[in-house]
């Protein structure tokens, strides 16, 4: 019992294997947007009190083991299609210049 984490009520394990993919398995998280992604997921990992275990990031997709506590929902939704497509049009521009 000693990998369990506790709340107020309850003793919990809740590991989930998360899976992003940009639109069409575009090959897009590279340079600069790798970097940000990087620290991005890991800051919100920590704002939500979540602990990402381990990731792996190829140039289409992010895989990564969450440690999620109960309290959160698990279908929560941090970037939507759009969100991402706007934020890729951003670094885009921004490596061009």
């Amino acid at each position: 019992m000693d990998n369990y984490r506790s709340l107020t009520h309850s003793r919990y394990d809740c590991k989930y294997h998360v899976v992003f993919v940009p639109n069409f398995r575009k090959k897009a998280l590279f340079g600069k947007i790798r970097q940000y992604l990087t620290s991005a997921f890991y800051e919100l990992a920590r704002q939500k009190g979540c602990e990402i275990l381990s990731g792996h990031m190829e140039g289409d997709h992010v895989q990564m083991c969450i440690e999620i506590p109960p309290k959160l929902r698990q279908g929560v939704k941090i970037l939507s299609p759009t969100e991402f497509s706007d934020f890729y049009k951003k670094q885009k521009e921004r490596h061009r210049s």
